[in-house]
């Protein structure tokens, strides 16, 4: 009796911190957080820099914004304002710095930003253990791989740890299905 209490509390605690976390604002400050973070670790670090500079660790946070969301319309647009408040942050950190930037960085991760909330939504369909999630998991590994070899002369022992990270995401872990609304029809039936 009283362990199902404490998991009750427990389940309760968690629901209340996943509301808070899973705010658009809280999401853009996170965005913005850790935008500025990553332009200062490129400035004086080299490791922790490399890793937050490249791809794939941005498609594992958004991976686990958007599988931890409880419905497709808050995964895209939470990934939106974290995506844009990165975005933000990172070149006003690196102006306020004096670092160098290349406006073609910025074209790059605006557009990533902008088709975000559909790669959020495709991302939240690997939710479904169907065939259609199992090709779309397998890309977005694939995607982080990938993008590590070409766009970055990998790979690096981060970039297998990143990739492990995602195939426990999304092949492993177990996520709660999609929360839908119910509408007065559907109440009205049950009564």
């Amino acid at each position: 009796m009283q362990s199902a209490v404490r998991r009750k509390t427990q389940k309760g605690r968690f629901t209340l911190l996943k509301k808070v976390l899973y705010n658009p604002i809280v999401m853009f400050l996170t965005g913005a957080a850790l935008g500025a973070l990553s332009k200062l670790l490129d400035v004086h670090t080299q490791n922790l820099g490399n890793i937050f500079s490249q791809l794939a660790i941005w498609i594992l946070l958004g991976v686990v914004i958007v599988l931890f969301s409880d419905t497709r319309g808050l995964a895209c647009l939470d990934i939106f304002v974290f995506c844009v408040g990165m975005l933000i942050a990172y070149y006003i950190t690196a102006e306020w710095t004096s670092s160098v930037w290349s406006p073609a960085f910025v074209y790059g991760w605006a557009l990533f930003s902008l088709f975000s909330p559909l790669f959020a939504y495709l991302t939240f369909m690997t939710k479904k253990r169907n065939v259609t999630g199992i090709i779309l998991s397998c890309g977005i590994v694939l995607a982080a791989f990938m993008s590590s070899v070409i766009l970055f002369h990998g790979p690096r022992v981060y970039d297998f740890i990143i990739c492990l990270a995602l195939i426990y995401l999304l092949f492993f872990h177990k996520f709660k299905p999609e929360k839908r609304r119910r509408t007065e029809s559907h109440t009205k039936n049950r009564t």
